[in-house]
C-alpha cells in the first residue's frame, strides 16, 4: 500500500489540456481522490520543481531483447538485411536465456524505463520453456521473473503471455530456434489459470498475446480467445501485425487477404485489442481498424531500426484510430524519443512539420503526449489513463531549471524543449507511479546494483551466444 498523499503544481496537464495550480490528492491505494484546478497552495504542501504530466505506459516491451541491444548493427551474410536477418541472431539470444538472467534483465530494464518517463509496461512474453523446449517444472516461472522484476523496480506491468504455435501461415511446423516459445492452446489457458492470482497479489493485469496471426492458426486464435474470455472478458489482447510487407505478401498468399483485413472478418477485434506495429494497412484497413476502437501499438525506434516503415498516422487519426507508444526491442528506452521519432518520420513522409498536432492543441508535443497517454492506458487495461479521479497517481515532473527548460513562457514550450530539444531523459526531475516516487532528481535508487547485475547477465549471454 502507498500513503496517502497530496502534491500541488503550477501548471499540470490533464486529459483535457493544460491547467493551472493543480492540487492532486490520493487515497492508500494510489488512487487519485481529487485533481482540482485553481486551488490554492495549502500551507507546508508538497510543490512540484517543474511542469506535471502524466506518467506514460509503454504498450510493447520484449524484456530480454535489451540485452542484446547495438549488438545487430551490421551487415552479416545477407545483402539484404533485414528484420528477418536481425531475428536469427535474436533467436541465439532467446535459446540461452535463464530465469535469472531475464529477471536481472528485465529489472534493470523497468528501472531504466522508469528513468525515461514510463511509468507502466506490457510485457509481451513469449520465452515460457527451458532452453531445451521441454516446461520448467514450475511452468509459470520465467512470467513470475517478470512479475517480481516489475514490482522491484516499481513500475506497473501489464503481463501479456503470448501463444506461439507454427512458423509460418499454413500451420508451417515451429523451427529449432523457436523451441522455447510453442505452447498448446489448452497449455496457454492453465497458465494464465495460474498466473492470474499472482498478478493480482502484485497489482499486474494479465492479457494475452496470440503471437501473430504467422504463428497461430486460426482454429487457436478462436479456442484462445474464447478460453480468456471465460477467465476475463475485459483482459487486453494484442497481435504483432502487418509490421513486415513480406509478412502481408504471406498473409496474402496464403489466404487471399491481408493480416489486418483477414483479422478483421475473422476475429471480434474491440477496445480490448492492440494491434502491435499495424504498419502496412490500406486506406481501408485503417478505416476499418480504427472503428473497432483497437489501440495501434506504435514502436518508432523500433520500426526504425528493424526497416520495418512507417505507420500512415495522418490516415489513422483522420478516422478517430487511438495509439500509444512502445519501445518494443529496446534499442532506445526513452518515452519522449519515441514521440519525436513519430513525429518526425510523419514530417519526412509528408515533408510537412507539426503533423501531430490537432485543432484543439497546436503544441505537437502536448497532442502526442495525452493521445499516448490514452492510448497506452487503453491497451494496458489499467486505470493509468492520466491526471483524473479513479485514475492511478503515475506521473512524470519535468525539471524547470533544465537549461533547455529554463524561463520558458509557458508549459506548453517546456514540453516541447522537453520533446524535441533537451536530451529527452535529462529534463525528467521526478516520476511517481501509483503515489510513490520512484525517481528523484532524474534516479532510481536501483539504478546501480541493477546496472550491475544486468552486465553480469549480459557478460554470460554473450559467452554462450558467440
Amino acid at each position: 500500500m502507498t500513503a496517502p498523499g497530496s502534491l500541488f503544481a503550477e501548471h499540470a496537464l490533464l486529459p483535457e489540456g493544460w491547467a493551472r495550480d493543480v492540487l492532486l490528492e490520493w487515497d492508500g491505494s494510489g488512487r487519485l481522490l481529487s485533481v482540482r484546478p485553481g486551488s490554492p497552495a495549502p500551507a507546508g504542501a508538497a510543490r512540484a520543481a517543474g511542469p506535471l504530466l502524466p506518467g506514460m505506459p509503454n504498450l510493447h516491451s520484449h524484456a530480454f531483447q535489451r540485452a542484446f541491444a547495438g549488438l545487430t548493427e551490421y551487415r552479416g551474410h545477407d545483402p539484404e538485411d533485414s528484420f528477418w536477418s536481425w531475428r536469427a541472431l535474436m533467436y541465439r539470444f532467446a535459446g540461452a536465456l535463464t530465469p535469472e538472467q531475464l529477471r536481472a534483465i528485465a529489472t534493470a530494464l523497468y528501472v531504466e524505463m522508469l528513468e525515461a518517463g514510463y511509468t507502466s509496461v506490457c510485457e509481451f512474453h513469449y520465452v515460457h520453456h527451458d532452453r531445451d523446449g521441454r516446461p520448467y517444472a514450475d511452468d509459470g516461472v520465467l512470467s513470475a521473473c517478470l512479475i517480481e522484476a516489475a514490482a522491484q523496480a516499481g513500475i506497473g506491468l501489464t503481463l501479456l503471455p503470448v501463444l506461439y504455435q507454427t512458423s509460418g501461415f499454413g500451420a508451417k511446423p515451429p523451427t529449432e530456434g523457436q523451441r522455447r516459445f510453442i505452447r498448446r492452446t489448452d497449455d496457454m489457458l492453465r497458465l494464465l489459470e495460474r498466473l492470474k492470482p499472482l498478478c493480482e497479489r502484485h497489482g499486474a493485469r494479465l492479457g494475452l498475446a496470440p503471437h501473430s496471426l504467422r504463428a497461430v492458426p486460426p482454429e487457436a486464435v478462436a479456442d484462445a480467445l474464447a478460453g480468456l474470455d471465460a477467465l476475463d472478458a475485459s483482459a487486453p489482447i494484442h497481435i504483432h501485425i502487418a509490421e513486415q510487407t513480406a509478412e502481408v505478401e504471406a498473409c496474402l498468399a496464403w489466404s487471399g487477404q491481408r493480416p489486418v483485413e483477414w483479422l478483421l472478418d475473422h476475429a471480434k477485434v474491440d477496445g480490448r485489442w492492440c494491434l502491435v506495429h499495424a504498419t502496412h494497412m490500406t486506406a481501408d484497413e485503417h478505416r476499418r481498424a480504427a472503428a473497432t476502437g483497437a489501440v495501434a501499438g506504435l514502436c518508432p525506434s523500433t520500426e526504425a531500426n528493424l526497416g520495418d516503415g512507417l505507420f500512415d498516422a495522418g490516415a489513422w487519426r483522420s478516422h478517430g484510430g487511438r495509439w500509444g507508444i512502445g519501445s518494443d526491442s529496446h534499442a532506445c528506452v526513452n518515452a519522449a524519443e519515441e514521440l519525436m521519432l513519430l513525429e518526425y518520420g510523419q514530417r519526412l513522409a509528408t515533408q510537412r512539420r507539426n503533423v501531430l498536432a490537432r485543432a484543439d492543441e497546436a503544441h505537437v508535443a502536448t497532442a502526442m503526449t495525452l493521445e499516448a497517454v490514452a492510448g497506452g492506458a487503453q491497451a494496458s487495461g489499467r486505470p493509468v489513463a492520466g491526471l483524473a479521479v479513479g485514475q492511478q497517481a503515475d506521473f512524470v515532473i519535468l525539471d524547470a531549471q533544465h537549461t533547455l527548460l529554463r524561463e520558458l513562457p509557458t508549459p506548453q514550450a517546456m514540453l516541447s524543449a522537453h520533446v524535441f530539444a533537451s536530451h529527452r531523459r535529462s529534463a525528467l526531475r521526478e516520476v511517481w507511479v501509483a503515489g510513490r516516487r520512484r525517481v528523484e532528481q532524474g534516479a532510481h535508487p536501483l539504478a546501480g546494483e541493477t546496472a550491475a547485475a544486468f552486465i553480469a547477465a549480459r557478460r554470460e549471454l554473450l559467452s554462450t551466444t558467440s
